[in-house]
């Protein structure tokens, strides 16, 4: 790959990626973070920690490697901290087990055995985990229309039109009509409060069996299987020769640096990962690394700000939020659902792995999502010793 120089276009397009990355997918992470039992403050931290990890991660990967590898929080993993709630020993058992999850993301990356153990895992049951963990999130705008019925329809509708029009910026849309209406409601948002850059918060870590098989083990497999996995995918589609390990620990070590400040894991972009690889960010496939890290360093931007994002996110109703976070998840509940069943073979077990997950249990203060893949799992491995007898 060519090294040259950063072009208007590629700038651009990075600054278009981070700004679709970070509007539509914060309200989740948020979300998650709060479910786990973090503070508001922690929170902000959290998010903080989060988005100056993964832009730094984004440049020193792009720059070094000369490929457009642009890096994401695991939206799919803080989907999941929001339906597997708080475990014994709140927030800090929650940082211990992103501690766990980032360790294990190192060891995908650099021992090829863990991490072929974990591309294994049938794709099936891992998407229809993923479909159970965001079904409860995607219900939020319904329910928003229950109680906000004329705010929650105008942001849906906002929301619609977008999506049917400019699909990209539709959740962008649809969080700043969020905000219009809850300044139009409840008057200006006291900024007073708010730390113009973040504030780190040091989390002292926990370590408990309950938030390594909720939190920890579901959270380094959806992260692996949603993200990491399809990120290389993705930059191998536009022709790029990524070395996934090296990459796969480079952002689980991003994870482990973020984790005590409240952040639950980075990984490589699935999503926004085209923008900054396609011909919109150059003409030369090897000019295009610049973009990634364009949006790498609008990440870290969007960071060291985020307190002001937290002043605007808590000053508006939290099921609006939750309603906005919804309609950003419906695409990937959508995608996951309709991958899990893909397969007449493996039917069967996905749903099984699917209602179990969304239905939300919890045996042994372990939440459904390990359940569902244990249930998933153990039925498929049923229906093969049928079939070979």
């Amino acid at each position: 790959m060519s090294s040259g120089h950063p072009s208007i276009q590629s700038i651009s397009a990075g600054l278009l990626a981070a700004i679709v990355g970070f509007a539509s997918s914060f309200a989740i992470v948020i979300q998650g973070l709060s479910a786990a039992g973090a503070t508001a403050s922690e929170a902000t931290s959290g998010l903080m920690a989060l988005s100056v990890s993964m832009g730094v991660c984004a440049v020193v990967a792009s720059l070094y490697t000369r490929i457009p590898v642009s890096i994401a929080w695991s939206t799919p993993g803080a989907a999941l901290l929001a339906s597997a709630g708080p475990v014994d020993g709140g927030f800090a058992a929650a940082v211990g087990a992103f501690i766990i999850c980032a360790i294990l993301i190192i060891l995908a990356g650099l021992i090829r055995p863990f991490g072929r153990i974990v591309a294994a895992i049938p794709s099936p049951l891992a998407n229809a985990m993923l479909a159970g963990v965001l079904f409860g999130l995607c219900l939020a705008p319904v329910r928003a229309v229950s109680e906000y019925p004329v705010s929650a329809l105008t942001i849906i509708l906002v929301w619609a039109v977008a999506f049917r029009f400019f699909r990209l910026y539709a959740v962008p849309l649809a969080m700043i009509v969020t905000f219009a209406i809850a300044f139009y409601d409840s008057g200006p948002v006291n900024f007073a409060d708010a730390s113009l850059i973040s504030q780190p918060i040091l989390v002292t870590p926990e370590f408990s069996l309950e938030a390594l098989v909720s939190i920890a083990l579901p959270l380094f497999i959806v992260t692996m299987a949603s993200q990491n996995i399809p990120g290389v995918a993705v930059l191998r589609a536009y022709g790029y020769k990524p070395h996934s390990g090296s990459l796969f620990a480079l952002s689980g070590l991003f994870s482990l640096l973020s984790a005590p400040f409240g952040g639950h894991a980075v990984n490589l972009a699935a999503i926004t990962a085209a923008m900054c690889a396609g011909e919109d960010a150059h003409k030369d496939p090897g000019q295009r690394y610049w973009a990634a890290a364009a949006s790498g360093v609008a990440y870290i931007l969007f960071g060291l700000f985020a307190g002001l994002v937290m002043a605007l996110v808590t000053a508006t109703p939290s099921i609006l939020i939750e309603a906005v976070a919804g309609l950003a998840l419906l695409t990937a509940f959508a995608f996951s659902i309709g991958e899990a069943t893909r397969s007449a073979d493996t039917r069967d077990s996905a749903i099984i792995t699917f209602v179990v997950t969304a239905s939300g249990i919890s045996f042994f203060g372990v939440s459904g999502a390990f359940w569902g893949l244990l249930a998933g799992g153990a039925f498929m491995l049923l229906t093969k010793l049928r079939s070979r007898n």
